[in-house]
């Protein structure tokens, strides 16, 4: 072979391989674009599961807060019924004896205690405070 046809088969392989380098490229080019097709179908369908979650989470939460309120309340109203109820319960009892105890008394008192029962109480306070300065201990020093 001469110097032409030498040069000639390798020009002819330089473009065989150029071709073929660019196929190669081209294929190359057409799956990277596949994969970043498929990562952007993938993502979106990530955010939409995501965000689908995030939404369902959320409601649930917010029956649970709501729940939790509506027992609260309930429990509340339940307790302040209670305590409506042991309180008059107990002023009733009170009123008895309070009134047992002023029938007992001479000179019509029980009369200025249902026309002033503020009167009664003036003098369980000041019975109670009285007693309770007779009653105390004697305080110690610890020196």
């Amino acid at each position: 072979m001469n110097q032409k046809q030498i040069d000639k088969k390798v020009q002819n392989d330089v473009d065989q391989v150029k071709k073929g380098l660019s196929n190669l490229v081209e294929d190359k080019t057409v799956q990277v674009n596949k994969i970043k097709d498929n990562l952007t179908e993938t993502t979106g369908k990530v955010i939409d599961n995501l965000t689908e979650w995030i939404g369902d989470s959320t409601s649930q939460l917010g029956k649970g807060f709501d729940k939790l309120t509506v027992d609260a309340k309930e429990t509340i109203v339940d307790s302040a019924r209670m305590v409506e109820k042991d309180v008059k319960k107990g002023l009733n009892i009170y009123n008895e004896k309070a009134q047992k105890v002023a029938d007992l008394v001479p000179g019509g008192f029980s009369d200025k205690v249902a026309k002033y029962p503020w009167v009664a109480i003036s003098i369980g306070l000041a019975v109670g405070l009285i007693l309770g300065q007779i009653l105390k201990p004697a305080r110690q020093s610890f020196e």
